[in-house]
């Protein structure tokens, strides 16, 4: 039985664009693991209701072990198949999570501020409304009111000195090699990679220079991901 993820798509299927789905899909390939995605829409949650929950990334393993949330779904790959570690130690996971948190508690909101409405403009009109409403509460402001685009560089800017230092030091977040911080974070980058023309960093940037590292990984399988502006 092949081993399969739920993975969020816009109304394309080809567009996929969920941070937390790409960091599951860059651990399971660290892992040296093959993955058969099912494209999902926000309003599937039918699709999913065997997890006990309503978001994805949702894995269904091949002896049929069903794991949700992609910090839980890089933990439980560590502990379930050898291979290069995505955290290693306990400890290692535990500064790990702090990243995870950093990233969605400060990176993520300013590519939101980017990316919004452009993340709105590519999904299902089934699941418009949903998004809408849910995002709209959320923010206290329309979508449209919501974005800005050059608040979100600033923010961004804001947000990344700790990454620059890292990354002037070594070519990945984890050392020579990279690992499941880098994966925690490059999720991020990767909705606004596909959902958003525009340029986010200078190329002399040293975070500029690891995203390209980290699209060439695996073959390229973040590069080659479609993108909106090229369909």
């Amino acid at each position: 039985m092949a081993r399969i993820m739920y993975d969020l798509c816009g109304e394309d299927t080809a567009l996929r664009f969920s941070p937390f789905c790409w960091r599951a899909a860059l651990a399971m390939r660290h892992k040296g693991l093959t993955l058969e995605t099912r494209p999902w829409h926000f309003t599937d949650t039918q699709d999913i209701a065997f997890s006990g929950q309503g978001k994805v990334p949702v894995i269904v393993d091949e002896d049929d072990e069903v794991v949700t949330d992609s910090f839980d779904i890089m933990t439980w790959l560590d502990q379930k198949y050898p291979g290069p570690a995505l955290f290693g130690d306990d400890m290692a996971r535990s500064r790990a999570r702090f990243i995870k948190h950093w990233s969605e508690t400060t990176l993520a909101p300013a590519l939101m501020k980017i990316a919004i409405v452009d993340v709105f403009s590519i999904i299902n009109p089934k699941d418009q409304a949903y998004f809408r409403e849910s995002r709209e509460a959320r923010f206290g402001m329309t979508l449209e009111e919501f974005q800005d685009t050059d608040q979100g560089l600033e923010m961004l800017e804001k947000a990344l000195p700790p990454l620059r230092a890292q990354l002037e030091s070594s070519p990945f977040i984890d050392g020579d090699h990279p690992a499941g911080a880098d994966y925690l974070v490059f999720g991020m980058f990767m909705l606004a990679y596909v959902v958003h023309d525009g340029a986010l960093l200078k190329s002399d940037d040293p975070v500029a220079q690891w995203h390209e590292r980290m699209l060439d990984l695996f073959g390229g399988l973040a590069r080659q991901a479609p993108r909106a502006g090229s369909r």
